[in-house]
């Protein structure tokens, strides 16, 4: 095989390592919800992680919609420098209970107006909630967002997800409260130690395929050496 084929496929296999690993690690830039301990028919902290997906404009306004089927008895918004919030109440079209409370009004929409610079370009910030009782039966609960812009435009994101389909466009910040169980310092572990595997594997693979190269670009020098040897003992 020659020398330099092996060589150029373990540089490939080396270059094709650090592509995937970065693939691996890369986040969607859409605005998202998690949260550290939401379980049903508990309260949780809610975080909504909002990217300013723009060159030369800012977020300047955040509004997250809450659900009415699913009203909470209590919502509290995180107070942040450079924000102002406010919290909108609505009558329910019909009365919920919640735990041991019955609501016939509830907050719907949490609304954090920038009072300086917003979130700057390609940069990101979160905002937090503290919300409960959480229902139970319910597997996931969305909460369509709107984002605005310096420039005055307005990004819904509010497009429902539909199974064995590809993700929307704008697709509505959905949290899954099975995953949501799971702390999120857990989660990102996990996931850091499965990409750790990931490059750890990939990159052996790489130097490998490099020793290998180097191993049979050295063959053909020691083949040449024996055989200047054994002439001169024939000599």
């Amino acid at each position: 095989m020659p020398k330099r084929f092996v060589l150029r496929a373990g540089a490939i296999v080396a270059a094709s390592a650090l592509v995937l690993v970065g693939a691996a690690t890369s986040a969607s830039a859409h605005v998202t919800v998690s949260s550290p301990d939401a379980k049903p028919g508990g309260y949780a902290k809610l975080v909504f992680r909002v990217p300013t997906e723009s060159d030369n404009t800012s977020t300047t306004k955040l509004v997250v919609s809450l659900p009415k089927d699913h009203p909470f008895a209590h919502v509290g918004a995180q107070v942040k420098d450079g924000w102002k919030v406010e919290k909108k109440t609505e009558k329910l079209p019909a009365a919920v209970k919640v735990g041991d409370v019955t609501l016939t009004q509830a907050i719907t929409t949490i609304t954090w107006t920038a009072t300086a610079g917003g979130i700057p370009p390609n940069d990101f910030d979160e905002f937090a909630l503290s919300v409960g009782k959480l229902p139970e039966g319910v597997d996931a609960l969305s909460f369509p967002a709107d984002q605005t812009y310096s420039d005055g435009e307005v990004v819904k994101w509010a497009d429902v997800a539909k199974d064995g389909a590809d993700e929307p466009e704008h697709p509505a910040p959905t949290l899954k409260l099975a995953a949501a169980i799971t702390p999120v310092a857990a989660t990102t572990s996990e996931t850091k130690d499965s990409t750790d595997s990931l490059a750890r594997w990939l990159g052996g693979a790489g130097l490998l395929a490099g020793l290998l190269g180097l191993a049979f670009g050295l063959r053909p020098r020691k083949a040449a050496a024996g055989t200047a040897d054994s002439g001169k003992a024939q000599s």
